[in-house]
């Protein structure tokens, strides 16, 4: 694969990434709640040989308020656990990468190293996972265990905020450990399988992991034998040092919303700045910039169709990430522009879907393709293969011959 060929993704979420995307969409609005939209979305990417699809989710109903409800009843609310959507449409996809998304700071490591690994023995190897911060008062409040303030969005650089940050990403960043380890708990070899000894394991290469940090006591070993990746993907959104830090240490992939390509050429810089304080390793992060696109014919039916949504929703679109509204041919010099700042390539979150997802599979990876951006169909292997991330070597193993 030529070094200059770009992983995709898309981000998949409800009937799209526009507030108002179900008014205008021609699926029908119960559509999420079903297995065969997630289905139909997914098959469609990967008929253009899409590296991956992430999944959506949180702790909350979707909200545009920074804390709670936001009072609105015209807008999409409800959606299906993203990890479970994802281990339902596995089998009926061969090739393309599958990244749901899951809160680490009110549940369990123990159980998102379980489920993630079943992903990837369902997906034969194509399993990824987003660990998500769960910051919000009315999130924590589901469960009972901890009472989190009111984040003030205007005031992120207040000392008792910037500490409560902090926190919650060291928590998140212990998640992430506990999860990594448990994957490694099982040796690839630790399943036997013989029928004339009766051997099934070897118990010697089960390892209990006994961590013990400021959040979670975890002795292990899993219940689920190592994955075929033997380390699924970890992706991570970020936005800022803090959580930089954080991908640098614990993630393999990481999803960036620069503004522009200046802006997209000094979040790399900073990133790998933030790789060398923290001493990683491994392969250095894959880095991805998010894109909100809004795609049409002509740039004039695109503006259209934007104003149609924004009026239908009643307020200009607002988003983390910098919305393009245009062509795909546009999107494509946008994103060979981009390119040049040092990104692995783009996550792209489609406006409203199905319509701007088949944009991006049949209009903007042919245009790709005619600049030798994008490859033409799949080399075949694991997520890991298709993103040149090597297999890890299972830490147990190394140290028992050490």
């Amino acid at each position: 694969m030529s070094d200059s060929t770009l992983h995709l993704a898309v981000a998949l979420d409800g009937l799209g990434w526009h507030p108002a995307a179900w008014r205008i969409s021609p699926a029908d609005p119960t559509a999420p709640l079903s297995p065969r939209w997630w289905a139909t979305l997914a098959g469609e990417a990967e008929r253009a040989a899409l590296d991956m699809v992430t999944l959506e989710d949180s702790l909350d109903l979707q909200s545009g308020a920074a804390d709670g409800p936001d009072g609105h009843t015209d807008q999409v609310r409800g959606r299906l656990d993203a990890l479970l959507v994802a281990a339902r449409i596995a089998p009926l996809t061969r090739h393309i990468g599958l990244l749901p998304t899951t809160s680490v700071t009110h549940t369990e490591p123990f159980h998102v190293s379980t489920a993630v690994a079943t992903l990837d023995h369902v997906s034969g190897g194509r399993a990824g996972w987003r660990p998500r911060v769960s910051a919000r008062r009315s999130e924590a409040r589901h469960f009972g265990r901890r009472d989190l303030p009111i984040l003030d969005p205007t005031r992120l650089d207040d000392p008792e905020t910037v500490r409560l940050i902090g926190d919650l990403f060291a928590e998140a960043g212990d998640a992430v450990e506990v999860v990594r380890r448990l994957w490694d708990s099982w040796q690839d070899d630790a399943e036997i399988r013989d029928v004339a000894t009766g051997r099934f394991v070897d118990r010697d290469r089960l390892h209990y992991i006994n961590f013990t940090g400021r959040w979670f006591s975890v002795k292990g070993p899993s219940i689920v034998p190592r994955p075929p990746q033997g380390q699924p993907v970890v992706a991570a959104l970020a936005h800022s040092s803090v959580p930089y830090a954080f991908a640098a240490r614990h993630a393999d992939v990481v999803f960036v919303t620069p503004a522009d390509a200046g802006h997209a050429a000094a979040i790399v810089a900073e990133i790998r700045a933030a790789e060398e304080v923290v001493g990683r390793t491994g392969p250095p992060l894959r880095i991805l910039a998010d894109l909100l696109v809004l795609l049409d014919e002509t740039p004039a039916l695109a503006r259209g169709r934007r104003a149609r949504l924004n009026n239908l929703a009643s307020t200009d679109l607002h988003s983390d990430a910098t919305t393009f509204t245009g062509t795909p041919g546009q999107l494509a010099d946008l994103i060979q522009e981009w390119q040049r700042s040092g990104l692995a390539g783009f996550r792209l979150r489609p406006a409203v879907l199905p319509d701007d997802l088949t944009a991006i599979t049949r209009a903007l990876v042919p245009a790709l393709r005619d600049r030798n951006l994008f490859r033409a169909g799949y080399p075949g292997g694991t997520l890991r293969d298709l993103l040149g991330l090597p297999r890890p070597a299972n830490r147990y193993a190394a140290e028992s011959t050490a």
